[in-house]
């Protein structure tokens, strides 16, 4: 597929991300306070919407362009664990996960560049020190390249 496509993707992906006010600080602060629970429905309308579509595709065993599916599952180990309690860490301060980040700048807010500082320098950071952790949390061995798609 093109590049395009998944830049098309991601573009309407982050306008309704930015639209429905998923990518706000208020909004996630809001969320995380208990205070407003429009992301609460967001997330679950995601869920709605994608449980079907995904039984569909484990069904039929065909991506929606005729590949064949492999659902594998992920491997879980307690790198798992500390790998959330810091993506959720960092969450918590900026308000932003990783895609938010993008809408964040997207939308003009200078402040959204200190978050991706910290996810470039967070993943720079855990893939430098992946061989040292890879003992002691379990981690499975770490494949080079581009990946299967």
């Amino acid at each position: 597929m093109s590049p395009w496509v998944y830049a098309l993707f991601g573009t309407a992906f982050g306008f309704v991300l930015s639209r429905s006010g998923a990518a706000d600080y208020d909004m996630i602060e809001g969320m995380f306070l208990f205070d407003r629970f429009q992301l609460y429905g967001i997330l679950a309308t995601a869920v709605a919407l994608m449980a079907p579509g995904l039984w569909w595709l484990k069904r039929h065993g065909r991506t929606a362009f005729g590949q064949p599916l492999s659902l594998r599952p992920k491997p879980r180990h307690p790198g798992n664990v500390v790998g959330g309690f810091l993506f959720g860490i960092g969450w918590a301060i900026t308000g932003m996960c990783p895609g938010p980040v993008l809408v964040n700048l997207g939308e003009g807010k200078v402040y959204a560049l200190g978050a991706l500082a910290g996810v470039l320098v967070g993943t720079a950071l855990f893939g430098a020190l992946y061989e040292r952790l890879q003992q002691p949390l379990r981690l499975p061995a770490l494949r080079v390249g581009t990946g299967d798609g």
